[in-house]
């Protein structure tokens, strides 16, 4: 299962609710307190109240307080607070549709070493990947979230960028979620490449079904198993 590096999140006025907000409100909600919620999630309260405050100046009136008294102070959700976590757990649930089997895998014999960086051969081009050990067949794991997708005039010679595995085609498929889209590029084999992007990333670039990109990704990112019985 691969683990992307993006996060759901539901954003307006350049604030951003995320996992670690939604956390929060759903304590205060379970404990009836901001100061217990606080205490729960292992959070200073005074920091957990001006992330609430933040959050309210973005979104409006997210939680109800009520002094003590003979039946005791506490604080509630309001309505839009409920409509927000619902949004949120929508953008998540279409995120993880999304980034659903989410990675490449190519095989290869290792043509090449150093140390614990291999160069496998690929069916789609040499593949440089951590292979800790042997010289036999591979399988590589390209994990779709350390794709980076460029335009082709703006692509940073090898010699610039860490990232030297590349490929160039043009992009197959776009499933898209509500903040984060899986493209599936074209790299002259049955199986397309795989990158994740954001929503925001994949508009910036003008990425439609035919958009020619360069697809690079790092060694370090590439992780290669030997394949039990393989000949080279």
């Amino acid at each position: 299962m691969v683990r992307p590096q993006f996060d759901a999140y539901i954003g307006t006025d350049g604030v951003t609710l995320d996992a670690s907000d939604v956390d929060l409100l759903r304590a205060i909600d379970r404990t009836g307190s901001l100061s217990t919620a606080a205490e729960e999630l292992g959070r200073s309260y005074a920091h957990a109240q001006r992330r609430v405050v933040e959050l309210e100046e973005a979104f409006g009136s997210l939680v109800e307080r009520q002094r003590g008294g003979s039946g005791g102070g506490g604080s509630t959700l309001t309505g839009t607070a409920e409509d927000l976590l619902a949004a949120f757990e929508r953008t998540r649930t279409g995120f993880e549709g999304v980034a659903a089997v989410a990675e490449t895998v190519l095989t290869g014999p290792v043509v090449g070493r150093e140390g614990e960086l291999a160069t496998v051969g690929t069916d789609a081009g040499h593949v440089r990947a951590l292979v800790p050990e042997g010289d036999g067949v591979v399988q590589l794991s390209i994990r779709a979230d350390a794709v980076t997708l460029t335009d082709p005039g703006d692509t940073p010679v090898p010699e610039h960028t860490s990232a030297r595995n590349r490929f160039s085609g043009p992009v197959q498929r776009i499933d898209s979620g509500e903040r984060i889209a899986r493209v599936s590029v074209d790299i002259g084999i049955d199986d397309p490449l795989l990158a994740l992007v954001t929503e925001d990333s994949r508009e910036k670039l003008g990425l439609t079904v035919g958009s020619d990109v360069v697809a690079s990704f790092k060694a370090t990112a590439t992780r290669g198993t030997p394949v039990a019985g393989a000949d080279r």
